[in-house]
Parts: C-alpha cells; structure tokens; sequence
C-alpha cells in the first residue's frame, strides 16, 4: 500500500548524482509528502543520492533526495527519489503550490488575455482553488 498519495504535476528540474558536478535535465511526473516521481532519459540507480534544483522565478528550490525505484517507460524512465527529512518534504509542497500559481496566470494570459503579476496571481489562486489543493495528508 502506498505511504503518501501522489499530486499530478510537470515541474522542469535539474538533478546531479551527488558524487558528481555535472548536472542533467528533467522533469516532475508527480510529488507526494515522501518524494518526487522524476522522468530521465537514463536510468537512475536505486540507493544513489542526488541533489534536486527546481527553478521558482529566480529562486531555486534545492534538495537532497535518494533514488529509491527505477522503471522504464515509453519515453524513457521513471524514477522515484524520496526526501531525506520532512522540511524538505514541507518546502517541495510550497514549490508545488508556487507551481500551480504559475500555471494559473499563465492559462489566464492565453485565455483571457490578462497579464498578472505573481502576486496577482497567488490571491486569485487562492481565492479561487485554495480549498482543491491537495493537503498534506492526501
């Protein structure tokens, strides 16, 4: 049975092998409260550490996390990487949330043709969808 219940979300990301200084794009299929479903052109090893980099306008969100599957996938793999602690797992929650802001003003850009500000955007996020955003439990 599964821990922590996943929220569908595509983030862009960077990750590197934390043995290493090279760093690789990517891409969020999902996230929960334990960690983040990750898409990647090659396999990514179970047990290997990697650092995690999520880009939020000019801050990035940077965290450590571990491999813990890998699977194959039509375009590509799939890989689970859990969160090493729970401020961790509270901040990609937050960056979850900063996400569907974005995508929010960015859908109220081409469908009604309104230019936002980020912080337009959040109060009418939240006023509107706060109440649907998954909550830490589920």
């Amino acid at each position: 049975m599964r821990q922590y219940i996943r929220h569908p979300i595509t983030v862009p990301l960077q990750y590197q092998f934390a043995d290493d200084s090279g760093g690789l794009a990517s891409r969020t299929s999902n996230i929960s409260n334990g960690g983040l479903c990750i898409n990647t052109e090659e396999p990514l090893p179970p047990g290997k550490h990697l650092k995690i980099c999520i880009h939020i306008g000019d801050l990035p969100f940077e965290v450590d996390a571990q491999v813990v599957w890998c699977n194959t996938c039509p375009l590509g793999f799939e890989s689970g990487v859990c969160f090493q602690n729970t401020e961790d797992a509270y901040a990609a929650r937050m960056v979850e949330q900063i996400c569907y802001i974005e995508q929010y003003r960015q859908r109220i850009r081409e469908q009604e043709q309104r230019e936002l500000t980020q912080e337009q955007a959040a109060e009418e996020w939240i006023e509107r969808h706060a109440a649907e955003f998954p909550s830490w439990d589920h």
